[in-house]
């Protein structure tokens, strides 16, 4: 069941924050829908607060709970017999848990260690002694010019920070310190810690198709938080050959955001 809550604040931002802090939710979980924006005013007269419209999907409530039945007492051979067998399955559960931390750096091959992997270490193990972070450093090349660096270690979400800021951040100077060398120009480097990347274009695509369903069902346009242009990319990507549903971006860095819109002359 799909509902929605609409909060008046200062700004977009903060009755999105409200709003979200209200219904205990993350950003991917809702859509937001800006009603009215916030006016600034001339020496605080005329200003108006933002009001925008989040909604979010909801168990049906009218659902009758299932009354759980009493558990039934179990036979001490039958118990013993099913220990052995839970006890027998879990190596093999633990190895399915850990494959898939280890699919991506298999899937990329061997590491490699030419002039501009030595570059990308070397600059980014004095960062990451800056930061106090003992996270060890996987280079790969996933085609030519175009590297792939891996964090691995414990407790990395302070190198992904809120949304991937910090690891965004992090990838910017690598690629700026690398091509800053007139021989190194047009070197392409990703920097991905946990699997963040990945799980984050999934979030996104997920995000995109609950938005333009909105949109074609209510025919109103919806208008996204602002994105970098990596995210945006997936955005439009996710949504280009969806029926009646436009995608365009407004706004200028770092507050670009996305347009979903209704269009009912589109495929």
């Amino acid at each position: 069941m799909t509902k929605y809550i609409d909060i008046r604040a200062k700004s977009e931002e903060d009755a999105v924050a409200k709003g979200l802090a209200e219904l205990g939710l993350e950003r991917d979980d809702v859509s937001v829908e800006i009603l009215e924006r916030s006016k600034a005013g001339f020496l605080g007269i005329g200003s108006a607060p933002a009001l925008v419209r989040i909604s979010y999907e909801a168990p049906d409530e009218t659902v009758p709970a299932v009354q759980e039945e009493a558990p039934r007492k179990e036979k001490p051979e039958r118990r013993e017999k099913r220990e052995r067998k839970e006890k027998k399955a879990a190596p093999a559960a633990a190895e399915e848990t850990a494959a898939p931390a280890e699919s991506e750096s298999a899937a990329l091959g061997e590491q490699v260690d030419d002039e501009r992997a030595q570059q990308i270490r070397a600059f980014l193990t004095g960062l990451l002694e800056k930061m106090e972070s003992n996270a060890q450093i996987e280079i790969y090349e996933a085609e030519k010019n175009r590297y792939k660096v891996i964090l691995k270690g414990e407790k990395l979400g302070a190198l992904i920070g809120r949304r991937g800021e910090t690891l965004d951040a992090i990838q910017q100077l690598t690629n700026y310190s690398v091509n800053r060398r007139s021989e190194s120009k047009g070197i392409r480097v990703q920097v991905d810690a946990e699997g963040y990347r990945e799980k984050r274009e999934q979030s996104l695509e997920r995000l995109a198709a609950k938005v333009a369903s909105k949109v074609v069902k209510y025919r109103r346009n919806v208008t996204l938080e602002p994105m970098n242009a990596y995210e945006r990319h997936i955005i439009h990507a996710a949504l280009q050959d969806t029926p009646n549903v436009t995608t365009f971006s407004v706004g200028t860095e770092p507050n670009r955001r996305i347009i979903v819109s209704y269009d009912r002359e589109s495929k």
